[in-house]
C-alpha cells in the first residue's frame, strides 16, 4: 500500500496565519506544513484540504483516480473547493465498513473526540490506521484492536444505489468484520504531539508493536519544527515527514530507537521534571516513583506533589518509596523516577551523614555503597527507565559542610547513573539538550 502525504500540519496548517510564536517563526521551507491530508494508492483520499489536487501534483500524483474521499473531522471556515472529478466527501459511522472496488477495505473507529478515524486494508493485507487531530481511539481493549460490530455502512452524504454501490460507482459497502482485526497496525499516523495518549493506549492493546512505523500528522505549532520536532519524535518512537512524502505501508523502515535508560538533569523549575514525563507520556502503564513522599505540616511541598500528581496521565501509578533498587531488579512498565535527589537525601539520612563524627566513622563508605547499589541496578534493569535529578554544582557555593557534603555526593551520584544511561538530558529554561 502506498500513502502520500499531501499535507502533515494541523487544520490551520504551520505556521498558523497571522500567528506570532516562535514556533510558527520557524515553521518556513521544508518545515512548513499543510493541513493533513492523505492519499492511499492514488484511489483513496483522507481529508479533502485545500489545495489537494495541486500538493497531489507536486508529489508527482494525481486526483484523477480517486473513488472514495473521507472526512476524519469537522472542517471549521468556508467549505473547501472539490477538486474536478472527485466524488463527495463523507463520513463513515463507527464500526462500518467500506469495501472499495479497488479492494481497499476501510473501517469507520470510533474516537473520544468528535472525529472519526480510519482503519484501512489493502488488497495485500497492509494495514494503516488514521486518526484524526485531537482524537484517540475509544474503547481500546487490552490485546486486541477489534473492529466493532455492525451492519454496512457508507459516508454520510453519498447516498448508495440499491446497497451495492454508490452513485459515484466508488465502493460496495460490505458487513462488518466477523472476527478480531490482526495486530499490530503495519503503520499509523496520528497526532502524536496532541494525544501522545493515543498512541500509549494502541501499544496498551497490542494495536502498535515493536516494528509498527509511527507517523505524526496534525503537527502545530506546540512543539517547535525542526531537530526539537524529530528529538520529542523519537522518544515516543515516532517521526515526522515533510510533506509531499510517500511512504510504502507495510515496508521495513527502521523505528526510532527509543532508549531504554534516560537520566534527566537541570536546575530547580528548568523544566526537567516535565521533560521526563513527556519522553514517557506515549507508553503505558508507567510507574511514577516519588521519592519526596509526604511532608506533614508543609501546605507548599503539597502542592508541588499535587501539581506533578495532576498533569500526569490517567493511566499512571504512584509508587512513594525510595528503595529503588527492587523496582529496578523486576520486570514490569516503564519507570519514571523524581528524583535522584531526594533519594540522596533519604540515603544520607539513613546514614546520618549530616554529622560529622558519623560521616567519619562509617557514613561516607556506608553511602557509597548504596549509591555504587543504586547504580548497579540500573545498569542491570531490564526495564526502560526515566530518572530525573537536580544540578545543584553550577551555582553558589554552599556555607555548610554538610551542604558542599549534599552537593559532592550528588555530583558523584549523577556521573554514576549517567554512565549508565543511553541518553543523558540537561535542561536549561525549557530546553532539553542532549548530552548524550
Amino acid at each position: 500500500m502506498e500513502l502520500t502525504l499531501l499535507g502533515t500540519g494541523a487544520p490551520s496548517g504551520l505556521p498558523r496565519p497571522h500567528c506570532p510564536c516562535a514556533a510558527c517563526a520557524g515553521a518556513r521551507g521544508d518545515q512548513a506544513r499543510a493541513a493533513t491530508s492523505l492519499l492511499v494508492d492514488g484511489v483513496l483520499l483522507l481529508d479533502l484540504t485545500p489545495g489537494a489536487a495541486l500538493a497531489a501534483a507536486r508529489a508527482g500524483h494525481t486526483l484523477a483516480g480517486v473513488r472514495q474521499v473521507l472526512l476524519t473531522h469537522p472542517h471549521d471556515g468556508p467549505a473547501v473547493e472539490l477538486p474536478a472529478g472527485l466524488p463527495p466527501a463523507g463520513r463513515v459511522a463507527d464500526g462500518r465498513v467500506l469495501t472499495l472496488l479497488s479492494g481497499h477495505r476501510v473501517r469507520a473507529v470510533s474516537m473520544d473526540a468528535p472525529g472519526t478515524g480510519y482503519e484501512v486494508t489493502a488488497p495485500g493485507g497492509e494495514r494503516l490506521l488514521y486518526l484524526p487531530p485531537g482524537g484517540a481511539p475509544a474503547g481500546v481493549s487490552v490485546g486486541v484492536f477489534a473492529p466493532a460490530g455492525g451492519s454496512a455502512g457508507k459516508p454520510s452524504g453519498v447516498p448508495a444505489a440499491n446497497g451495492r454501490t454508490t452513485a459515484s460507482g466508488s465502493s460496495v459497502p460490505s458487513t462488518a468484520l466477523a472476527s478480531p482485526a490482526p495486530a499490530p497496525y503495519d503503520m499509523v499516523a496520528a497526532d502524536v504531539t496532541g494525544r501522545p495518549d493515543a498512541i500509549a493506549r494502541l501499544r496498551a492493546a497490542g494495536a502498535i508493536g515493536v516494528s509498527t512505523d509511527i507517523v505524526a500528522v496534525h503537527l502545530d505549532h506546540d512543539v517547535p519544527p525542526g531537530a526539537e520536532l524529530d528529538r520529542r519524535l523519537a522518544a515516543a518512537g515516532a517521526r515526522a515527514v515533510p510533506d509531499g512524502t510517500t511512504l510504502t505501508v507495510g515496508a521495513y523502515h527502521p523505528v526510532p530507537d527509543v532508549p531504554r535508560r534516560t537520566l534527566v538533569t537541570g536546575g530547580a523549575r528548568s523544566g526537567k521534571s516535565w521533560e521526563a514525563e513527556r519522553r514517557l507520556e506515549a507508553f503505558p502503564g508507567v510507574l511514577y516513583v516519588a521519592t519526596g513522599g509526604t511532608r506533614e505540616g508543609d501546605p507548599e511541598w503539597d502542592a508541588r506533589v499535587r501539581t506533578h500528581r495532576d498533569r500526569r496521565p490517567g493511566s499512571w501509578r504512584t509508587a512513594e518509596t525510595c528503595d529503588l533498587v527492587p523496582l529496578l531488579a523486576e520486570e514490569g512498565p516503564p519507570l519514571l523516577i523524581d528524583c535522584l535527589s531526594l533519594w540522596l537525601t533519604d540515603a544520607m539520612d539513613r546514614v546520618n551523614a549530616w554529622d560529622d563524627a558519623a560521616w567519619a566513622g562509617g557514613g561516607e563508605k556506608a553511602l557509597r555503597e548504596r549509591m555504587s547499589e543504586l547504580a548497579e541496578a540500573v545498569r542491570g534493569t531490564r526495564r526502560t527507565v526515566v530518572a530525573v535529578t537536580n544540578e545543584v554544582g553550577s551555582g553558589v557555593v554552599p556555607a555548610t559542610a554538610s551542604g558542599r557534603r549534599f552537593r559532592d555526593e550528588l555530583g558523584r551520584l549523577n556521573s554514576a547513573v549517567a554512565a549508565e544511561c543511553e541518553r543523558v538530558l540537561l535542561v536549561v529554561a525549557g530546553q532539553a539538550v542532549t548530552l548524550r
